[in-house]
């Protein structure tokens, strides 16, 4: 399942990311966790140590594009590769099991997590680039990733409604809108409701700074039934945002269910494996007219593959794609 949590900023969504990807990893379950927000600080809620850092896929991602086209006809360069563009025959796909090169190059293990990060802001981009071109990455590994039963992808996002500039939105089979007892918090999960209602994205509300039962009636009252659970105050979460370890079992035990409710509505969710494709298609052909026509010089709708399905299930081998040979990305640069 490819799970996304967004908010308002401050909300604690990358807390309950990190929570809900050690809960998963506590469990035994395989995940990869993303960290897909301006504000890098995924890595240091799993347990990093401060300056210890993934190295960020945003700023590689001609390396990434050139492995993940593989022997696709449909795309004869990776410079003439857009964060949209799908997978097609002999494009290379992504399995959580695998070795690969993505994995192996980017990736740090973060007490049983994978870990990736798109990469903050550098002074290059400072006054003449915006995020998107950093998240594009994470949108274009989406697109080529298959993620099997019992398999969990975890995407700390970028705050507000800021994830509506580009189609990664609708690259999540489950999106958690972390929503404070705030006035605040509730219009952004409107604004955040009413952008993706045509969109068919599957979208509920975590309560989080909960202090009492006021809050969890204000929040139902504002939400309705798309409040899923509520997290309180926890000591255990402050020592964590203080740099200090704690274990999952010090968690209070509302807490720890409101865990169980998240991973039990992801595993109650249903993936639509074909409207992920539909959406994949449609979104790079909106972006082929806005822009990436104009920018490449060429039709970027002949790079969609009308017979392009995704596995129901990653292969059981480590197979890295419909190629038959894999090879190494370019060495990466400082």
């Amino acid at each position: 399942m490819k799970i996304a949590f967004v908010g308002k900023g401050g909300s604690g969504k990358t807390t309950l990311s990190a929570l809900l990807c050690r809960h998963l990893a506590a469990a035994g379950r395989p995940v990869l966790a993303v960290d897909a927000d301006i504000n890098q600080h995924l890595g240091a809620a799993l347990g990093l140590p401060d300056g210890v850092l993934p190295v960020p896929v945003g700023e590689h991602l001609g390396e990434i594009k050139d492995y993940l086209r593989g022997d696709n006809p449909r795309i004869p360069s990776a410079e003439l590769m857009v964060k949209t563009t799908p997978p097609g025959a002999g494009s290379r796909l992504l399995t959580l099991a695998e070795d690969n090169p993505v994995w192996s190059g980017f990736a740090l293990d973060a007490g049983g997590v994978r870990l990736l990060a798109t990469g903050a802001f550098t002074e290059a981009d400072l006054g003449v680039a915006c995020f998107h071109a950093k998240t594009g990455a994470v949108e274009l590994l989406l697109n080529h990733l298959v993620d099997g039963a019992g398999e969990y992808v975890v995407v700390d996002m970028t705050a507000g409604a800021d994830a509506f500039a580009s189609g990664l939105f609708t690259r999540f089979d489950h999106t958690f809108l972390v929503c404070e007892p705030s006035r605040q918090g509730v219009s952004v999960y409107r604004q955040y409701r009413d952008y993706a209602a045509d969109f068919a994205v599957r979208l509920s509300v975590l309560g989080n700074k909960v202090t009492d039962s006021g809050d969890v009636a204000y929040l139902r009252s504002e939400v309705g039934d798309a409040l899923l659970a509520w997290f309180t105050q926890s000591a255990p979460v402050r020592a964590m945002e203080q740099g200090r370890g704690f274990d999952l079992d010090d968690l209070e035990p509302a807490n720890r269910s409101a865990l169980g409710a998240v991973q039990a509505a992801v595993d109650a969710t249903v993936q639509d494996r074909d409207r992920f494709v539909a959406q994949m298609h449609a979104i790079h052909l909106r972006n082929a007219h806005a822009w990436a026509n104009d920018a490449t010089g060429i039709d970027l709708a002949a790079q969609i593959d009308p017979d392009f399905r995704h596995p129901t299930e990653p292969a059981k081998t480590a197979i890295p794609s419909a190629t038959a040979a894999s090879r190494p990305l370019p060495a990466l640069t400082a």
